[in-house]
């Protein structure tokens, strides 16, 4: 029987559709909304605390929102990369103790009997 095998570029696997100035969707709609929270904080905040501050504080918000579009670690977004971190710092952090078992001393040697079964 002959078969033919078909090889298949790695990269591939790696591809992600765009929808606009080459973006993802995801990362489409990040960049937007970090805009908007961008737009929003200097406009509420601009006239109280002075243009320069409000910029900086428009970047330090929405960088964020911006790059939640563009995180990717270990194939995870950035909320599954989040909860990674919370659930191993916070959740299930602690004392992880390790109690070794000697099977083959507690087979052979149970309780003074020697039996083999």
């Amino acid at each position: 029987m002959l078969f033919i095998e078909v090889k298949i570029p790695k990269e591939i696997r790696q591809y992600k559709e765009t929808i606009f100035f080459g973006l993802s969707t995801r990362q489409f709609f990040c960049a937007i909304f970090a805009v908007a929270i961008a737009v929003g904080v200097y406009m509420l905040l601009g006239p109280t605390i002075g243009k320069e501050t409000a910029s900086w504080l428009c970047i330090v918000l929405a960088s964020p929102a911006a790059m939640a579009g563009f995180f990717s670690y270990n194939g995870m977004t950035f909320e599954q990369f989040i909860w990674a971190v919370i659930k191993t710092e916070v959740l299930y952090a602690g004392d992880r103790r390790y109690v070794g078992e000697n099977i083959l001393y507690n087979r052979f040697n149970r309780k003074g009997r020697g039996d083999y079964d």
